[in-house]
């Protein structure tokens, strides 16, 4: 168990904090949260470093309290609708040429959420008519009326998250479950406009085996999911689901390739690879292929 407790040399990162204080200044003036920061993301220096940041809308704290999350559990405020415009202000004075817009989870609301992302994108798109737009988004409990209102807003990339394999789904995730995971993609995929391209993301770490990581990808290929980033859980504390290895470099190569091969459009495959980490540089490539 100490092993596994010893951080890797790979998350032990530098960057520019004037830099990222400056981030976080502009953020905090705008009175804006970010996944970054929330889920103590360990790519949070080179993002904010670099000017880019994932915003994450509804508020800081969710309904669900899954086990590998650490994003806080706890009572939310009511919908502020004022943030789509400090959203669309800030994507606008960080000259963002992609944003990504995420949430916590809404169970609480009649829409779920949904309808706070609709506002930020159209926000978006009226400051930052350039700006390319991703949007990563809770399950809305499987209810394709409300992911219709999302995919009417035209975002450029939808993701929705699967998190983990399939046997591993009810220990790891709080009430969302694969196969309603599996239905989103699925519908978004088949009921979005072809220029949409839909994404989902995975952690390692968790007990999971190479035979149910390779059947992950084949279920999601089977239903044309364009993007896969694959990364590694990092346990947050000791109240969260324990963290089973730490998974070498030559396993998230042998994904990759096997993700290649099954016809991802783009993959991401190391350990501090984050669903939404890299995202300009994601689209780029594909526009660019």
């Amino acid at each position: 168990m100490a092993e596994i407790k010893t951080k890797p040399n790979w998350l032990k990162v530098t960057y520019d904090q004037q830099k990222v204080d400056k981030m976080n200044h502009l953020l905090e003036g705008l009175a804006l949260n970010t996944v970054c920061a929330e889920a103590n993301c360990p790519n949070l220096g080179d993002c904010f470093g670099n000017g880019t940041a994932s915003f994450m809308i509804l508020g800081p704290n969710c309904t669900r309290s899954c086990r590998f999350c650490d994003v806080p559990h706890g009572q939310p405020a009511p919908v502020d609708l004022l943030e789509p415009a400090r959203v669309a202000a800030a994507t606008q004075k960080l000259h963002l040429t992609h944003v990504v817009v995420t949430s916590v989870d809404r169970d609480d609301l009649p829409d779920l959420g949904a309808d706070q992302f609709v506002r930020v994108i159209q926000a978006i798109r009226e400051l930052n008519p350039k700006t390319t737009i991703e949007v990563l988004t809770p399950d809305f409990q499987g209810k394709t009326e409300l992911l219709d209102r999302v995919i009417a807003a035209k975002p450029d990339v939808f993701n929705h998250n699967m998190e983990t394999v399939r046997s591993l789904t009810p220990k790891v995730r709080s009430r969302a479950t694969y196969e309603t995971s599996l239905k989103v993609l699925a519908y978004v995929k088949a009921h979005a406009p072809k220029d949409l391209f839909v994404k989902t993301g995975i952690m390692l770490g968790l007990g999971e085996t190479d035979a149910e990581v390779y059947q992950l990808m084949t279920d999601l290929r089977a239903i044309d999911v364009d993007f896969l980033t694959i990364g590694q859980y990092v346990q947050p504390s000791d109240r969260h689901y324990p963290l089973k290895t730490w998974v070498p470099m030559t396993t998230y190569q042998a994904y990759y390739q096997m993700a290649v091969k099954k016809g991802f459009k783009f993959v991401a495959s190391s350990p501090l690879v984050r669903s939404s980490y890299k995202a300009k540089e994601e689209l780029e490539a594909v526009y660019n292929q």
